[in-house]
């Protein structure tokens, strides 16, 4: 399936408890995938600040979360259209109720950063009004992130 790809941004934002990262839902009668999620914190960089926070992406939430911010999907390309997918980043309330399931989950190093590309056939998707979710866990301490995620409407 070919497809526009647009990129969701946060930036130097302080992260102190679970939250999701990032929310995407689809629109009408376009259908959406992760393609990629490159995360990374600027705050914490000695041995003893060290540490593995889990991160998952959750499809199906019905209640959406709240605490965060309205983000723009922005075309990678130029002179592409807007995009049709809604996106909110650093919900502190997480998303809720609905039949949700877990579709990817790892951890990530907060001094190396984390970076994932999906290959094609592999990428979480949703169609139409369904939501899919960035998850992480709680850090020890406060530390201060930035964060994109690349998603893919598809035609």
């Amino acid at each position: 399936m070919s497809g526009r790809t647009y990129s969701v941004t946060f930036s130097a934002v302080s992260v102190s408890a679970a939250q999701d990262l990032f929310e995407v839902s689809a629109a009408s009668n376009k259908p959406i995938e992760i393609v990629g999620i490159e995360l990374g914190q600027s705050s914490d960089a000695a041995d003893a600040q060290d540490e593995l926070l889990q991160i998952s992406i959750i499809r199906g939430n019905t209640t959406s979360g709240s605490g965060g911010s309205a983000a723009t999907a922005v075309p990678l390309e130029p002179n592409e259209t807007a995009a049709g997918v809604s996106a909110e980043v650093n919900n502190t309330t997480v998303a809720s109720a609905g039949t949700a399931v877990t579709l990817h989950t790892g951890c990530w190093n907060v001094r190396a950063g984390y970076i994932n590309w999906f290959p094609e056939g592999c990428r979480p998707s949703a169609v139409s009004g369904v939501a899919m979710v960035v998850r992480q866990t709680a850090p020890a301490d406060a530390i201060t992130m930035s964060g994109t995620l690349y998603v893919r409407e598809l035609s």
